[in-house]
């Protein structure tokens, strides 16, 4: 039985899940065939920084399942770099590039700066016109979460269009006072802006950023279940990515929003669990 909804977490190959997830003799090579039995979806953040090439593409064609779903982000030279219209040839190459991956890609994501200002929403109009498949956007311009024209212009530009608003919530991340040197590198580096929970299609788009401390970040996360669960409810086929400031604990979070949303929504099923060799197996016998 499948879930009615995708879950996952902004990458697969951290190393520190094999403190609680992978095998302790995982490989590296093996990661993504382990996450792929577990989470149904992953982030593309790896697309945003460097574009993978065409062998690497091909190979998580042949390791990801027909009904995994990998939201690649379009890189950054296209998403940050002047008039979005100027950028469609680079944009349909990278399409091409993802295209052994099928459906498995959908939808792509486009993360806009905070530098792209309502004053520019005909360009994204332009850009989205062009692109023939599944998308969803992330803005980060404070006036996007003002409630006011600007927000409701881009919200009426998405939904025309049938492209899903990307709802980043941060606010775990920032409810944390830590000193530790990966949080507050998160900090610095995530928008602090209010979550939007948007249901413009079939399929919302949500992006949880985590506290370092899993307990934490329940009453944050509770309401989350609820929103996912009426979601689930109404039809839709939400997405859930759950990250922490290093990443050292996404899995592990991801895995504690579904047994809430276990509770939540009776005979949900839950969410495999791997076999982990014996730490005596991994040290040897002396």
């Amino acid at each position: 039985m499948g879930l009615p909804y995708y879950i996952g977490c902004p990458s697969w190959s951290e190393n520190a899940w094999r403190e609680y997830l992978y095998p302790l003799d995982a490989r590296s090579g093996d990661y993504l065939g382990l996450y792929s039995q577990v989470f149904n979806a992953v982030e593309g953040n790896t697309t945003f920084y460097a574009r993978p090439s065409a062998a690497t593409v091909q190979r998580w064609a042949d390791i990801m399942p027909g009904d995994f779903r990998f939201t690649a982000k379009f890189p950054g030279d296209i998403s940050h770099a002047g008039d979005l219209r100027e950028q469609l040839p680079a944009a349909e190459s990278f399409v091409g590039l993802m295209s052994p991956l099928g459906a498995r890609v959908s939808p792509l994501w486009l993360q806009l700066s905070k530098g792209f200002t309502p004053q520019r929403l005909p360009e994204l109009a332009g850009f989205l016109d062009g692109i023939d498949r599944p998308l969803a956007v992330e803005v980060r311009h404070e006036q996007f979460f003002a409630k006011g024209d600007a927000e409701r212009m881009l919200n009426r530009l998405l939904r025309d269009r049938g492209v899903e608003r990307i709802c980043l919530d941060p606010r775990a991340l920032f409810s944390c006072t830590s000193t530790s040197a990966a949080v507050l590198h998160a900090q610095a580096k995530k928008p602090k802006v209010p979550p939007r929970p948007a249901a413009l299609t079939q399929f919302p788009q949500v992006r949880f950023i985590g506290h370092p401390q899993l307990e934490a970040n329940d009453p944050f996360l509770i309401p989350w279940v609820e929103k996912i669960a009426s979601w689930i409810e109404e039809g839709r086929t939400p997405y859930m990515f759950l990250h922490t400031s290093d990443n050292r604990l996404a899995a592990q979070l991801a895995l504690r929003f579904h047994a809430k949303l276990m509770v939540r929504l009776p005979g949900l099923p839950p969410l495999p669990t791997l076999h982990r060799a014996p730490e005596a197996e991994q040290l040897g016998l002396l």
